[in-house]
């Protein structure tokens, strides 16, 4: 949920700041890029210097920075741009009542009014302070207001009181905005199937047939998917591309066998699936035991056909949403919707290796998008998250349709 977003740490001053060295090396450890702003009584109770190095950013503590000389500004209005989120932890009564009544006083409170994206705030104070009409009035105002409240857990208090007020631990925090940002994503509660890479087929110990797949297409249809809230079953035929992800179960194979039997274990609990994998059409009838030797004259290998995985999840699906690839040189579209219709599909996704910059192996990939009622959109030249998202796009229009 939180790969490749940025976040803004807003860091007040009360005892709990100590705990934002855990909630930073957190966000990193899930993907995030983190910029920290600090009041300057927040610099009292943890070091500018230990965010910074965990953050990898440099700390910002104030409108204008002065070194060696010479000044420069840090810009409110760009950090809150910047954001895909701000969590301000711990938040005391006293930003809260600034936050809540548009006091700007210093920078994180100036770039809280310029933010643009979803904010969160923990409150952390102690236990009186926080059942304080005050207080409560701010909490209200700020709710009313659409910032998101990460409530106080109780606990021992730096007074030596036992009761709410404590900031949420990090873990906690980081937990809540997981579970948040989940909301509304449109494939939330969906489990999705994506194939990906190639398969190979062994001649003998050493020797196998394969192509020249890489496994990407189906790797950023799975990262967006899982992006997106799904639960996501990727089953991937040999390739060195890795994922890790809460949302993804990544399972390896290596022939078209292996894949069909992952693909059957999963696909009754499947609402869509993508086979985007290059699956082998063939594959040697008979595997040698032992490395064959070279000898004199040609070599004959008999092959048979590999099972057809496409073709039979078609056959088996009920009210899964079945998505295939078709990788074309000739009769692009007449192939593509032939395939469409023989394996039962519900759409398709075709490229042809004779516009630069799609096919297997590169960072790009040129798509036509065809469903099962002739529909046809032709997309541009992207990279291949960038037709990941148009994939996902096209698919969760029709799902919830």
């Amino acid at each position: 949920m939180l790969s490749g977003k940025n976040i803004l740490l807003g860091v007040t001053g009360g005892i709990a700041a100590y705990k934002t060295t855990f909630l930073v090396r957190l966000l990193i450890k899930a993907g995030a890029q983190v910029k920290v702003i600090m009041t300057q009584s927040a610099s009292s109770f943890v070091s500018p210097l230990t965010l910074s190095t965990l953050s990898k950013n440099p700390v910002l503590l104030d409108f204008v920075n002065e070194e060696d000389g010479s000044l420069s500004w840090n810009n409110h209005v760009e950090l809150g741009l910047w954001a895909d989120l701000m969590v301000v932890a711990p938040a005391t009564a006293n930003t809260l009542s600034k936050m809540a009544n548009g006091t700007c006083d210093n920078l994180l409170l100036a770039t809280y009014l310029s933010a643009k994206c979803p904010v969160y705030f923990a409150p952390a104070m102690d236990l009186d302070m926080y059942k304080h009409p005050s207080t409560e009035a701010s909490l209200n105002k700020l709710n009313s207001f659409g910032n998101i409240m990460i409530p106080a857990e109780s606990g021992e208090l730096a007074s030596g009181l036992h009761g709410e007020g404590r900031m949420a631990e990090p873990e906690n925090i980081l937990s809540f905005l997981m579970d948040d940002l989940k909301q509304g994503l449109p494939l939330q509660n969906k489990n999705v199937l994506i194939t990906a890479g190639p398969t190979q087929e062994a001649i003998d110990p050493v020797r196998f047939l394969g192509n020249r797949s890489s496994g990407t297409m189906g790797f950023e249809l799975a990262k967006r998917a899982a992006n997106l809230g799904a639960k996501v079953f990727l089953i991937a035929g040999p390739t060195n591309l890795d994922i890790v992800h809460e949302n993804i179960q990544l399972e390896r194979v290596t022939s078209a066998q292996e894949m069909y039997d992952a693909c059957h274990k999963y696909f009754d609990q499947i609402d869509v699936a993508i086979a985007a994998a290059a699956v082998a059409d063939y594959r040697p009838k008979h595997v040698a035991k032992e490395k064959m030797k070279k000898k004199a004259g040609d070599l004959t290998l008999e092959l048979e056909r590999s099972p057809d995985i496409l073709l039979s999840l078609g056959k088996r699906k009920q009210n899964q949403f079945l998505v295939g690839f078709a990788l074309e040189t000739e009769n692009e579209l007449e192939n593509a919707k032939g395939k469409l219709e023989r394996k039962h599909l519900d759409a398709i996704v075709l490229n042809s290796l004779k516009d630069d910059g799609a096919g297997f192996g590169g960072a790009t990939n040129k798509i036509t998008f065809i469903d099962k009622n002739s529909q046809i959109k032709t997309f541009a030249l992207k990279t291949k998250p960038e037709v990941a998202s148009d994939i996902w796009e096209e698919i969760i229009t029709r799902i919830h349709a």
